[in-house]
């Protein structure tokens, strides 16, 4: 299921939409293929070879590794990871759903962490560092953490230079935003403006 396109927003552009690696199926797989080689056996073995009990266990142990692959599975697919040209977002749950949103502004350090094997099968763990209230947002099973981390700070590095070019853009009197912030600073120095007053021209300002 592809990130909705509807929930981007104007000028908005998705740069990855990215769910689990496959390791985060590995264990349910593993017990599922086990269960139904036993299941297998039971089945056609004769009565004295397995016994009644032994042939409910492994019909048992199938039911059980069915639902558990069954569930590890919905989560699999509702998961995912998505970065935006202006943010990142996670998403999780299908029944009850959590997620969360990180400005690209707002992001301080990207780091990850890989084991050996996780190397060599291309997963990893990635971790946001930001100034919000949740401070670090850690997500696992991340495909290729490095090429992950390395677009992040691309698209940070894009995000800074639009603001950038904005703030340099005269605006329709003919004043670029920056000599206007240096106008309502100096308002503000002379006491002409209170704080609150600058804050809240200086917001209009920047997000023009």
């Amino acid at each position: 299921m592809p990130f909705p396109r509807k929930l981007l927003n104007e000028g908005e552009e998705l740069v990855l939409d990215l769910r689990p690696h496959w390791i985060f199926l590995a264990w349910p797989t593993l017990l599922l293929v086990v269960s139904i080689a036993l299941g297998l056996y039971a089945a056609v073995a004769t009565h004295g070879t397995v016994g009644t009990g032994a042939k409910i266990a492994a019909l048992v142990l199938l039911a059980v590794a069915v639902v558990y692959f069954a569930i590890k599975y919905a989560r699999w697919i509702t998961t995912m990871f998505v970065l935006t040209s202006d943010r990142i977002l996670t998403r999780r749950g299908w029944i009850s759903k959590s997620g969360v949103e990180i400005p690209l502004e707002r992001i301080n350090t990207v780091f990850f962490n890989q084991s050996l094997f996780e190397r060599m099968i291309g997963a990893g763990d990635l971790a946001i560092e930001s100034a919000g209230e949740r401070g670090t947002e850690t997500m696992t099973d991340i495909r290729k953490p490095a090429v992950v981390q390395r677009e992040i700070y691309v698209q940070m590095e894009s995000n800074e230079n639009r603001k950038f070019d904005r703030a340099r853009a005269p605006s329709s009197s003919g004043i670029s935003t920056a000599e206007q912030l240096e106008k309502l600073h100096n308002l503000l120095q002379q006491g002409a403006i209170t704080q609150a007053q600058f804050e809240a021209e200086r917001a209009k300002l920047i997000g023009s």
